[in-house]
């Protein structure tokens, strides 16, 4: 696999914990034990597949690594958050993680995620074969993976553009928190999940900086529909 990964995390048990369980897998792991190297890391040209990020950090704290992360790059970060604590998850999502996953965890389910945002990444050349969509003024071109809304180009993170590209492939029809839970999280929707309702909020809030009207239908209960404007 050869996949590099970057894990900001303070607790150095844990961290050794999972370079002992990740390395075998293919991950060639990176450590930084607070929020100031770890934001040096991101940001150096060195890529990472995946960035684990946890919240609780010294010198800078998790929400500032990443905020400070998403105005220059969009590498997939996962966040380690306090169990329980739903308001990390969600500030987290709303600040442009790609998914989160509670302390403590199982290593296996933690394997999993940072699996399903690779199969994610790496289907992003398949996608790139795909023609462009155009709807109205909104315009996603795979083979960039960018997308732009009034020729002003929108600066999606990789999940933000997944789910874009599929709510732009079923215009009008409904596409269920399920289809998106497995489509581009690649895994199974959960109970209480609000993962897709933040990332969703996260789309609607960057095309609403360039236009007004609300492209996004949210049927209650069931899921998500990309509508035209008249």
């Amino acid at each position: 696999m050869n996949k590099s990964l970057l894990l900001i995390d303070d607790d150095t048990e844990l961290t050794a914990l999972l370079c002992d369980y990740l390395s075998p897998q293919g991950y060639q792991l990176t450590l930084a034990h607070d929020g100031r190297q770890g934001l040096a890391m991101a940001t150096s040209g060195q890529h990472f597949d995946v960035i684990l990020l946890d919240v609780m950090l010294p010198q800078l704290d998790g929400f500032e690594v990443l905020k400070k992360l998403r105005q220059t790059h969009l590498t997939p970060v996962l966040m380690l958050t306090a169990k329980g604590d739903d308001f990390d998850r969600i500030f987290g999502l709303e600040l442009g993680a790609d998914d989160y996953l509670p302390k403590p965890f199982n290593p296996r389910e933690l394997s999993a995620r940072i699996k399903a945002i690779v199969r994610r990444m790496e289907l992003l050349p398949a996608t790139s074969q795909q023609q462009v969509l155009h709807i109205d003024r909104l315009k996603l071109d795979p083979s960039t993976q960018k997308a732009s809304l009034n020729d002003t180009e929108l600066e999606l993170t990789g999940t933000e553009f997944a789910m874009l590209h599929l709510l732009m492939s079923n215009l009008g029809k409904l596409v269920t928190k399920q289809d998106f839970s497995e489509k581009v999280l690649g895994r199974k929707l959960s109970a209480f999940d609000r993962s897709i309702d933040m990332h969703v909020s996260n789309l609607r809030r960057k095309l609403a900086m360039v236009v007004e009207e609300d492209r996004i239908r949210t049927i209650r209960g069931a899921g998500y529909m990309l509508v035209e404007i008249p």
